[in-house]
């Protein structure tokens, strides 16, 4: 390697790793681009939706429902009569019942709200995996390139050799075929760079990126460290606050199902003219359904789907629990791989050129100093690698506990 560029790279290697923010695109775009994605905008609807369907339960369907007729009546020896019949009548809910489908609207609202939410979280995952995808591309395909330059240049200086009679055409052989493989492993790179990019773009139009991404900024453990992170997951968590909520309404709704087993009853007012207004009445009619095995299954069943509904809340613990502790153990993992890349690469770097001083004397042979370069490059590949897991699973656990994109104002998911 050049002298220049291993100055530059032990440099990055030897930074300390207090950096304030990894290299993430802006609050305000990320947020604009979150809030403008189809996704988000399907679950506010639903949200919406969510609330009218509460209006109604607090309304209730109970309505007013009028019955007229009007005939004209013909008796024989006494003549034809006019004649009338209107009812009005309508459902009365009992006050249970009512408090209740209140509740499980309410429910409803709370539910959707942190569904809503948890797809803003989702897609905030998605974006930070793509961002990382990209710019871990873009970190390989700078030491991909780097390595051909490094490579053009131990070419050169061996070419220059060869018409001195100080290296053979096999020596020259050699490096075109390093430089070769460098070349090939450079445009792989800037393939994966256009992929990753184009993926983002697809999902997120909205971050108008560059053609080429910043480089990878240096890991550093959040403030409170990882332990802290993972105990937020689980306490701000959106999915388990929807899953309790809707645990609750199933509830609700089952103890409202139970008690329409006792059917509520319809009030009315009827009045009537006969013959022509010679007979007229005002009073009040009242109707009961009496339940049966119906209302009873129908209660059975809304028990039993409650219970089912709590027990899918308890599974989404579990999840949130189970990725609230993978997250800790992939964030300290990969901190502690890529500690231990960088001081590889530190070692790589004063292996190399202690390589490249002997080859210029001539103590070393070329097929050693290439498959120093060799090693060289892919150990600067492997730390760019670790450096981006690193960051990644970082991004991961402070957006899965609301410390980045997804903020809260509660310690608590549910709202």
């Amino acid at each position: 390697m050049k002298l220049n560029t291993i100055a530059a790279i032990g440099f990055i290697l030897f930074a300390t790793t207090a950096t304030a923010e990894p290299g993430l695109p802006p609050e305000m775009l990320v947020q604009k681009v979150l809030d403008e994605h189809p996704m988000v905008l399907a679950a506010k609807s639903r949200t919406e939706a969510a609330r009218a369907s509460a209006q109604a339960l607090r309304s209730g369907p109970e309505e007013f429902t009028l019955t007229t007729t009007m005939v004209r009546r013909s008796v024989d020896l006494e003549g034809r009569y006019g004649e009338y019949d209107a009812t009005l009548m309508r459902p009365l809910r009992l006050p249970s019942k009512a408090r209740l489908d209140r509740a499980a609207g309410e429910m409803g609202i709370v539910a959707a709200e942190n569904r809503a939410e948890d797809v803003k979280h989702q897609l905030a995952v998605l974006l930070s995996d793509l961002w990382w995808d990209w710019l871990g591309a873009g970190a390989e395909e700078v030491v991909n390139r780097q390595a051909v330059d490094n490579l053009s240049y131990s070419l050169a200086g061996v070419r220059r050799r060869h018409k001195l009679r100080d290296a053979s055409q096999l020596e020259v052989d050699q490096a075109e075929a390093a430089l070769g493989a460098a070349k090939l492993q450079a445009e792989q790179s800037v393939g994966r760079m256009a992929y990753a990019r184009a993926r983002l773009m697809s999902q997120f139009p909205g971050l108008s990126l560059p053609v080429k991404p910043e480089e990878l900024t240096t890991p550093s453990i959040p403030e409170g460290g990882f332990a802290t992170l993972r105990d937020l997951v689980v306490a701000r968590s959106h999915e388990i606050a929807a899953a309790q909520a809707e645990a609750s309404r199933m509830r609700i709704l089952a103890d409202r199902a139970r008690r329409d087993r006792l059917a509520d009853p319809t009030l009315g007012i009827r009045a009537f003219s006969e013959r022509n207004g010679q007979e007229k009445g005002v009073g009040i009619v009242a109707s009961i359904p009496i339940g049966g095995s119906h209302r009873r299954a129908i209660s059975d069943r809304a028990a039993s789907e409650a219970s089912a509904s709590a027990a899918d809340a308890s599974a989404v613990m579990f999840d949130v629990m189970e990725m609230a502790d993978g997250g800790l153990a992939k964030a300290q993992t990969a901190w502690d791989a890529w500690s231990r890349s960088r001081d590889g690469a530190k070692a790589q770097v004063a292996a190399v050129l202690k390589m490249r001083r002997g080859y210029d004397l001539g103590a070393i042979d070329l097929a050693d100093l290439l498959f120093a370069e060799r090693q060289t490059q892919e150990m600067f590949r492997l730390e760019a690698q670790a450096r981006t897991d690193a960051l990644r699973a970082i991004t991961r656990l402070r957006i899965d506990s609301h410390e980045l994109w997804i903020g809260d104002d509660l310690d608590s998911g549910a709202k």
